[in-house]
């Protein structure tokens, strides 16, 4: 009999703590809830009317003090992927409001993590949980809603709103105060962005060929560029300069951009990016010449660095005299699309002293490499368009992986620092 006791005694003790451990974990029963939704893609696509459908879910009961994780879950997201490009994966991250009402109003920020499997044109977007946390300051019911919510793909943003009213996913009963409160730290869901510091040019002199120089380094002059994509305008302004070698009666140019050192927004395969430019010529000369820099030689994760490579080509004068050199139009090709870039004001970087050379450059086309382009061309501050005529390919370019713009803080974030040479 004592052993019996003994193990029913034992039972019973287990059988208290398992339903102690199941209410102090019981989390609440979250229902599916979906609503009419309208989204607004980036500029050029046509918005979306469609049905989101979510769960939430949160504790099921809390004591006033605690700080509680909650849980947004896409059953299924308004919108599809458009039938423009693939969005390859990793590259889509949410982020959204969830209402709290009741005992307790609050908007409680929500934010999902950049993971997702690779999405076909036209293919359902995949969405990471979004989390997010709520401190407790009330006794009673805390009902929690789904709201407005946003889908960055690739540094375009599709903007998510209810067009109907939201039934509430799910409640906390929350107790009076009582204790400490809960050792979950609280997340922020606003994804800190960094800053693009500002540098002021270096006051670099502008060189002149002097007998037996054969290096003349140009001051960095800062450029405005204004580039039109289907995602809307782009200005930023970026430090460029221009260096030469001389050799024979040519010069090897070198085009930096000193702002160099960028996050990527996306994934980005192998030789995918290859940035080009038309150096304006002034002065005794006249015409561009044409500079490009190599292909990303590696793939590049989101978030890693990304390097403007140099530009370089070679400079025949077409003249004798005092001859500039400017940033002119600067070109992106990415995964088979291209992009145009003008600047509103250009700058002289460099003043080198020439001599005519058979073939030089005046005249007004460029000396080297790639199709010859007018010295003209530089004052539309419009984007070219190369391609289709039904803007598909711009389009494209403007969601693949950032690079339709690759100036300053036109769509990607500059990290700190200057690349060093």
């Amino acid at each position: 009999m004592r052993r019996r006791g003994t193990a029913a005694g034992a039972a019973l003790a287990l059988s208290g703590a398992g339903v102690l451990l199941g209410l102090a974990a019981s989390p609440a029963q979250a229902a599916e809830v979906s609503y009419a939704t309208h989204c607004v893609p980036p500029a050029g696509i046509s918005p979306v009317d469609g049905t989101t459908k979510v769960e939430i879910t949160a504790p099921a009961t809390a004591k006033v003090g605690d700080t509680v994780d909650v849980v947004w879950k896409f059953v299924q997201a308004a919108s599809k992927n458009p039938d423009i490009i693939d969005l390859p994966a990793n590259s889509v991250q949410p982020s959204g409001v969830l209402k709290a009402a009741g005992a307790q109003t609050a908007g409680i920020a929500m934010q999902g993590t950049r993971t997702n499997p690779a999405i076909p044109k036209g293919g359902d977007m995949v969405l990471s949980d979004m989390k997010g946390s709520l401190k407790l300051t009330a006794a009673g019911a805390v009902t929690l809603t789904p709201d407005a919510y946003t889908v960055n793909a690739m540094s375009t943003d599709t903007k998510c709103t209810p067009k109907e009213t939201v039934q509430k996913a799910a409640t906390i009963q929350v107790t009076g105060g009582g204790g400490t409160s809960s050792s979950t730290p609280t997340r922020s869901a606003t994804p800190t962005q960094s800053s693009t510091p500002t540098r002021s040019a270096t006051p670099t002199a502008t060189a002149t060929g002097g007998s037996g120089q054969s290096d003349f380094t140009g001051k960095e002059v800062q450029i405005p560029y204004a580039c039109k994509t289907p995602i809307g305008d782009k200005n930023a302004t970026s430090p460029v300069q221009i260096n030469a070698r001389k050799s024979g009666g040519s010069f090897g140019l070198t085009v930096q951009f000193k702002k160099s050192v960028m996050n990527s927004p996306a994934d980005i395969p192998k030789d995918s990016v290859k940035p080009s430019m038309e150096v304006v010529l002034g002065g005794a000369d006249k015409g561009t010449v044409h500079v490009e820099g190599p292909a990303n030689a590696g793939p590049i994760k989101s978030g890693d660095p990304i390097e403007i490579p140099d530009l370089t080509g070679t400079y025949k004068p077409g003249a004798s005299g005092s001859s500039t050199l400017s940033p002119g139009i600067l070109t992106i090709k990415a995964l088979g699309t291209t992009t145009t870039c003008t600047p509103t004001r250009t700058e002289v970087s460099l003043t080198l002293d020439t001599s005519r050379q058979p073939g030089g450059s005046s005249g007004g086309t460029s000396t080297s490499g790639g199709t010859s382009s007018t010295g003209g061309s530089g004052g539309s501050g419009g984007l070219a368009e190369t391609g289709a005529s039904d803007h598909g390919a711009l389009k494209a370019l403007g969601l693949v992986a950032g690079t339709a713009i690759l100036l300053g803080g036109a769509v990607f974030t500059f990290m700190p620092g200057r690349r060093t040479r």
